[in-house]
């Protein structure tokens, strides 16, 4: 089976973010593997494990993504690919997803894995993007995944529900909290990880045109949120309480 995970880098988000010019700095960002991702890079092996095959992790980024790649490939993966677009001026999703369409172009694909999300954006739409370029069935937000043959049946959460669906190869998911506990690299694993084939993939190495080397979108700004304001303690009897929440709620939040 080929299996294919499509993983993204980003900053931790449970450590200290400084913005400076509307970027984030990355000399005091400490960077990860999307933590969605690393459920993707689990269940890749678990296939893996169970119906034979090959494992490879696919990251859009520049070269300092080779750690996380080696981090996947010290879970278990059997490859890694660093699709470098470090020279176009501010890649997006579009752009992203035309690179990895084009270097999975001419692969045989069995199955394709991602996060559902990233947590630096949360936009989730590259995997969506890469299947739709790539013609193949996609199903989201996935919590239970079983293969037999050319059979996939899918378990996938719907706002607190349970959707149950039946579909086939070749196939993309993205994978929810909840498919599986990842593991984390062992110190052999980590000692193979430095042997395991890491390749470096440029622009001009994929077939892409103006068109798809061109962003769709552009960042404008980033910011933190403002700061909580501190709340209030509503006195008297229940009706004062009420007159004074509703009162709040119209003209200071202006919600009502």
């Amino acid at each position: 089976m080929n299996i294919y995970v499509l993983m993204k880098r980003t900053f931790d988000t449970e450590e200290k973010i400084i913005i400076r010019d509307g970027e984030v700095d990355k000399e005091g960002a400490e960077f990860i593997i999307n933590p969605y991702d690393e459920y993707a890079i689990e269940e890749a092996i678990v296939l893996r494990e169970a119906h034979g095959g090959e494992v490879t992790v696919i990251t859009v980024g520049d070269e300092d993504a080779q750690k996380e790649l080696r981090t996947a490939l010290a879970m278990g993966a059997d490859k890694a690919v660093l699709i470098n677009l470090e020279e176009l001026e501010g890649p997006d999703h579009f752009t992203i997803s035309e690179a990895i369409s084009s270097w999975l172009a001419d692969k045989d694909v069995d199955i394709i894995l991602g996060g559902n999300v990233a947590v630096d954006d949360g936009a989730g739409q590259v995997a969506s993007r890469v299947a739709e370029k790539l013609g193949i069935n996609q199903v989201t937000t996935i919590t239970e995944l079983t293969i037999e043959d050319e059979t996939v049946k899918i378990e996938r959460d719907v706002e607190g529900d349970i959707e149950k669906i039946e579909t086939t190869l070749p196939l993309l998911v993205t994978c929810q909290q909840g498919l599986n506990e990842p593991r984390y690299p062992s110190l052999p694993g980590i000692m193979k990880a430095k042997k395991k084939p890491l390749a470096n993939v440029g622009v001009n190495e994929l077939e892409m045109n103006e068109k798809e080397l061109t962003a769709k979108t552009k960042t404008i700004d980033r910011f933190l949120p403002p700061p909580k304001a501190k709340g209030k303690i509503l006195e008297g009897d229940i009706d004062q309480q009420v007159n004074e929440l509703v009162h709040l709620l119209k003209n200071e939040a202006k919600v009502i």
